[in-house]
């Protein structure tokens, strides 16, 4: 009858060669993983150390610096055109009252119409 944790054969062997233990590193991320080779179970994990966004802080000063310049740009092209909103809803109206004063008179067609 097997048991419900089965034993990985490369990590079982492993046991038997070096200590109960061992350690690996995440290839994804970095982090150390100690290993418990009987079980195939992680017993501790260190983290990866954190890459720095910014050198120094003047960098992130400029960074700041630019990022409140991009939002001041994004909320004055937002003002601007919230002002001309209204001469472009106008402009729409006259050339929809043009296109209907030069369509056809008649009854609209209707989809079940044409079968």
């Amino acid at each position: 009858m097997q048991s419900a944790y089965a034993k990985p054969t490369i990590l079982y062997v492993m046991a038997k060669v070096k200590e109960k233990t061992f350690e690996v590193a995440c290839p994804d991320c970095g982090a150390m993983l100690k290993i418990d080779a009987v079980t195939g179970l992680v017993v501790s994990h260190i983290p990866a150390p954190r890459k720095r966004m910014f050198e120094d802080l003047e960098t992130a000063a400029k960074a700041m610096r630019e990022q409140e310049e991009r939002k001041e740009s994004i909320f004055r092209q937002s003002v601007d055109a919230e002002k001309n909103k209204a001469d472009l809803l106008e402009k729409k109206f006259a050339e929809a009252m043009r296109k209907a004063k030069n369509a056809p008179e008649g009854k609209p067609l209707r989809d079940f119409d044409l079968d």
